[in-house]
C-alpha cells in the first residue's frame, strides 16, 4: 500500500469540507430569496439583507454559549485530582506541540471510549473524555486521541461544525414555515400581489421543491462536511504525535468495545471522537467516517 502524505490529507479534507459549507450556505440564500420573491415581490434583496445580519447574530450567539451547554448536558466534570495527572500532562503537552494553550479539561464517567473538543477558539477551548476511555487504552493511544481533539480545535472546526449547524438548522425552519404556508392558502395570496408580475408561479414551484428537499440535501451535506473535519483531525493528530498506529490501535479498541449507547443528542453527536449513538441510518446520515476507513488510511501514512 502506497505511503499517503498527511500534509496532502490535510489540504484535500480542509477544501473539500470549505466547498461542502458553502453549498449549504447557497442552499439558504436560495431559500430566502425564494421566500421573500413568494411574500414581498420587489423587496427580496432588502430581505435577504436582513436575513443575513439575523443569521451572523444566531451563529454569533450559538457558539458564544454552546460549550457550556455541551458540558452541563453531559454530565462532565473537571479533571482535577491525582488520577488524572497523566491526562493533564498529555494535554498539556501536545497543546504545546500545536502551539494553541492548553484547553480546560473535563471527564464524562461512562464505560464507553469516547472523546469530544468544544470552545469558541483555542483561547476558550476545552477538552472533555470518558472515563472508559482512560481505563482500556494505552498511553499511545490516549495521545492519539487527545492529539485528534486538540487538531479539532487547532484548526477551528467547532466554529465550522456550529456555522453549518446553524445554517442547516435555520433551512430546516424556513422549509417547515414555507410549507405551512402553502398549507394555510399562501397560493391564493400570492397570485393578487403578483398579477401582472411574471415568474410568480414559478417561485411557488420553485418554493414548494425547495421546501420539500433542501432540508434533506443539507442534511446530507452537514454529514459530509462531518466526515471530511474527522478526516482532518486524524490527519492533524498525526502530525502532532508522529505516530499514526497509536490512534489506529485505539480506534480498533474502540470500534470492538462501545456499544453506541451513550444517550447523546442527535445535534451534538458529531462533535465526538466516534458516534456516541448507533442508529440503522448510519450509512446515509453518519456524522462519522468507517472506523475501518479511518484506521486503513491512518496505517498508510
Amino acid at each position: 500500500m502506497s505511503k499517503i502524505s498527511f500534509h496532502d490529507q490535510m489540504t484535500k479534507n480542509r477544501r473539500q469540507s470549505i466547498l461542502l459549507s458553502f453549498f449549504v450556505f447557497l442552499i439558504l440564500l436560495a431559500l430566502v430569496y425564494v421566500i421573500a420573491e413568494i411574500f414581498a415581490p420587489g423587496y427580496s434583496l432588502i430581505v435577504v439583507g436582513f436575513a443575513s445580519i439575523f443569521i451572523g447574530i444566531y451563529i454569533l450567539m450559538t457558539y458564544r454559549y454552546g460549550d457550556q451547554i455541551l458540558l452541563t448536558a453531559t454530565n462532565a466534570k473537571p479533571a482535577t485530582g491525582n488520577e488524572y495527572v497523566f491526562l493533564r500532562n498529555t494535554v498539556e503537552g501536545l497543546s504545546l506541540a500545536a502551539g494553541i494553550p492548553s484547553p480546560e479539561i473535563y471527564v464524562i464517567e461512562s464505560d464507553e471510549l469516547n472523546a469530544f473538543a468544544t470552545g469558541r477558539d483555542p483561547e476558550n477551548a476545552s477538552v472533555t473524555v470518558t472515563t472508559g476511555l482512560l481505563k482500556n487504552l494505552k498511553r499511545d493511544e490516549i495521545e492519539g486521541v487527545i492529539g485528534h481533539e486538540l487538531s479539532h480545535i487547532r484548526n477551528y472546526d467547532i466554529r465550522f461544525a456550529t456555522l453549518v449547524a446553524v445554517m442547516v438548522g435555520l433551512v430546516a425552519i424556513l422549509s417547515h414555515m414555507l410549507l405551512r404556508s402553502f398549507r394555510w392558502g399562501v397560493r391564493g395570496r400570492r397570485r393578487s400581489k403578483s398579477r401582472g408580475r411574471d415568474g410568480g408561479g414559478l417561485f411557488l414551484a420553485l418554493g414548494f421543491v425547495l421546501a420539500i428537499f433542501a432540508p434533506i440535501i443539507v442534511r446530507i451535506v452537514q454529514f459530509a462536511v462531518s466526515r471530511r473535519r474527522e478526516y482532518l483531525a486524524d490527519a492533524s493528530s498525526v502530525e502532532l504525535t508522529r505516530y499514526p498506529e497509536g490512534l489506529a490501535s485505539a480506534l480498533e479498541k474502540i470500534m470492538q468495545t462501545n456499544k453506541g449507547k451513550m444517550n447523546v443528542s442527535e445535534a451534538v453527536s458529531h462533535l465526538f471522537f466516534v458516534d456516541p449513538n448507533k442508529s440503522a441510518l448510519d450509512a446515509v446520515y453518519a456524522t462519522h467516517p468507517p472506523i475501518e476507513q479511518r484506521i486503513r488510511i491512518l496505517r498508510s501514512m
